[in-house]
């Protein structure tokens, strides 16, 4: 598929809550971001390629120097992320003593943020969650919590930055996983995990592990990066987003659940129905990632009244 670059104009005539502009293929955001157009549906229609030109999250396409460093990163995390490890991470950074700021300033911060991890991406990731907001924002409009949760789903990532800890790669981004229990062979680059000593724990190596069958995953120990440091400080700062919000932040790495069906004898009740919420959100995640870029003033309004109604001014981080 083709996307084509497109100059966005402000225009003070359009209303920044409205599209600008339609064309038979593709519509153009109030942020100058271009959605491709299902001709079906009218509604987002998820491309076949990301720009390198390989399908999204191809992990095994090793020719690249960038697909080699991803495996590579996999093979740290794999090893590393232990349930001591994540009970470790969880103590130090749920004391949230890092640093008082909006939200808009994290997502300022973010722009010195790049995710080795991702095959499908390389801008800076504050584009990122305004090209996702964005799409969604176009099919979803009366959903605002959940043009927001898109906006602020990946900020747990400035926990590569030196300001909060500068921890490494492997500790921050990539696919997720219950840790605690056997590590499921839907999980990327599986073969690693022979390097991580819970393998060879039997406290840990079942399929149960130290849970339960349906025990919710609100009981379950995810491995530590962005995903659970973002969920633990909207959580701990009273955001009223609702449970499904807070449910994609927690799990929108967590592709061997949402992508692969890995893991649900441990989901309860009120984790499937979060989990259709997830599965809206993830289209938009994936697959709205594109070079053409969002204007970021222009839409910069609207997110932060979103921020007002549903966070307090400055949080803890």
């Amino acid at each position: 598929m083709t996307i084509l670059v497109e100059h966005f104009v402000s225009d003070s005539r359009v209303d920044e809550k409205k599209v600008i502009e339609e064309r038979d293929d593709e519509l153009v955001l109030d942020g100058g971001f271009v959605v491709p157009k299902s001709k079906e549906t009218d509604a987002f229609d998820a491309p076949d390629m990301n720009f390198l030109g390989h399908s999204f999250r191809d992990y095994e396409n090793g020719e690249s120097e960038r697909q080699q460093g991803v495996e590579e990163f996999y093979r740290m995390q794999h090893i590393h992320q232990t349930y001591d490890f994540v009970k470790k991470m969880r103590k130090e950074y749920g004391k949230l003593n890092k640093m008082e700021m909006s939200i808009w300033e994290c997502c300022e911060l973010l722009n010195n943020v790049v995710d080795e991890s991702d095959p499908d991406l390389d801008e800076p990731q504050i584009q990122h969650l305004l090209q996702t907001a964005e799409a969604i924002r176009r099919d979803y409009p009366d959903e605002d919590w959940l043009h927001l949760t898109a906006l602020i789903h990946d900020l747990g990532k400035v926990l590569l930055l030196p300001e909060f800890g500068g921890l490494p790669q492997w500790a921050v981004v990539g696919d997720t996983f219950p840790v605690g229990c056997n590590f499921d062979s839907a999980n990327i680059h599986h073969k690693y995990f022979k390097g991580n000593p819970d393998i060879n724990n039997p406290k840990y190596n079942t399929k149960n592990g130290v849970y339960s069958e349906g025990c919710g995953l609100d009981n379950v120990l995810m491995s530590w990066g962005h995903d659970d440091y973002m969920y633990l400080v909207a959580k701990e700062n009273g955001t009223t987003l609702p449970h499904a919000g807070l449910f994609i932040i927690r799990y929108h790495s967590f592709y061997p659940l949402h992508k692969a069906g890995a893991y649900t004898h441990l989901m309860n009740d009120e984790d499937r129905d979060d989990l259709k919420w997830l599965h809206v959100f993830n289209k938009y995640d994936l697959y709205s990632k594109s070079k053409v870029l969002v204007d970021v003033e222009q839409v910069k309004p609207y997110y932060i009244s979103l921020i007002n109604k549903y966070f307090p001014a400055k949080l803890k981080w």
